[in-house]
């Protein structure tokens, strides 16, 4: 039975239910909400998500999210751009930032090797990673992947395909705890681990 004495509000229940983490309830009431608010609020809203969709771009060198060609972090000339931290995706750079601990570039993969998802290296930022090292610019890869099975298999991956090619290849230290994403580590625990990072092959 329908419940709703509009039909707009329901599509935008169901269209708000899409997103991660969004049910039913909480979608109504965002709905409801944004119908209390000045016009000019709901419009800003719905122009800030249309832009983000239409205009967002993913930086050429590290395919961090950016407004323009190169993002923010590779064009700052003060960061050392011989020390590359790979990552699964955006969200991780981001917690990396918070700690203030970090001061390389990033290299953002877009997943992590995952036979039962389908996800193989072929889908994965890896050919332009290896093109970073073989350019002769990287002396340290450091792998920031989660402590997962996937990002172990996706380390070792990394590791067998690279180690001739770049001078350095270290992980974060196992403060982070085995199973956790990168973004759920608080800003010390994340640090930490970075700063204590170990060369890659004693983590065997």
């Amino acid at each position: 039975m329908n419940t709703y004495s509009s039909r707009l509000l329901e599509d935008a229940v169901n269209e708000l239910t899409r997103l991660p983490g969004i049910g039913r309830r909480t979608a109504l009431r965002l709905a409801l909400h944004l119908l209390r608010q000045d016009a000019q609020r709901s419009e800003a809203l719905g122009n800030a998500i249309i832009r983000l969709r239409s205009e967002v771009r993913y930086c050429s060198r590290c395919h961090n999210i950016s407004d323009v060609e190169i993002c923010a972090i590779c064009a700052d000339h003060r960061r050392d751009h011989t020390v590359v931290c790979v990552v699964e995706d955006i969200r991780d750079v981001m917690a990396i930032e918070n700690t203030g601990q970090f001061r390389g570039v990033y290299h953002v993969l877009g997943g992590v090797i995952s036979p039962m998802d389908g996800i193989g290296p072929g889908d994965l930022n890896i050919a332009s990673l290896e093109q970073r090292a073989v350019e002769g610019t990287v002396s340290e890869l450091i792998m920031a992947l989660p402590a997962t099975t996937e990002g172990d298999t996706t380390n070792f991956y990394l590791y067998k395909r690279l180690h001739e090619k770049v001078g350095t290849i270290s992980a974060i230290s196992r403060g982070v705890a085995i199973g956790d994403d990168l973004e759920f580590a608080d800003e010390v625990t994340l640090g930490k681990s970075i700063l204590n990072r170990v060369p890659y092959h004693k983590t065997f």
